[in-house]
């Protein structure tokens, strides 16, 4: 990542997230959460970080909680703390022993975006 901030712990950001480059959430936001006009993007979400709201970035990183839908255009990675309490879109998921997923797991063709996503069920 070229350029990367940060909404530290103890911050609680309240509306809608626009970057580049690279994000760190280590607080809380209620907000949507996405690159800029479809940019590659890095999105961390901290192991006390929450987001609430929809995240769409091409690579995302979870170790805290989510709330909403996550795509992740390029690669989806579920940290053994995340707990993800939502629908998840992925191109390639990496996800470790330990991470919770409370929703669907859809894969997406990178090539073919247009097409529906496969659903597969997450215990």
């Amino acid at each position: 990542m070229d350029r990367e901030s940060i909404v530290a712990a103890g911050v609680l950001l309240v509306g809608d997230i626009i970057f580049s480059g690279g994000l760190r959430i280590d607080g809380e936001v209620r907000g949507n959460v996405r690159s800029i006009d479809g940019q590659a993007a890095t999105l961390v979400i901290g192991e006390h970080g929450c987001v609430d709201g929809n995240i769409e970035v091409s690579r995302v990183v979870i170790h805290g909680l989510v709330t909403g839908h996550v795509h992740g255009r390029d690669t989806v990675e579920l940290q053994a703390t995340a707990r993800v309490n939502c629908d998840v879109e992925y191109t390639a998921a990496e996800i470790l022993p330990g991470a919770i997923i409370q929703g669907r797991l859809m894969h997406r063709k990178q090539t073919a975006r247009n097409e529906e996503p496969r659903a597969m069920l997450a215990a």
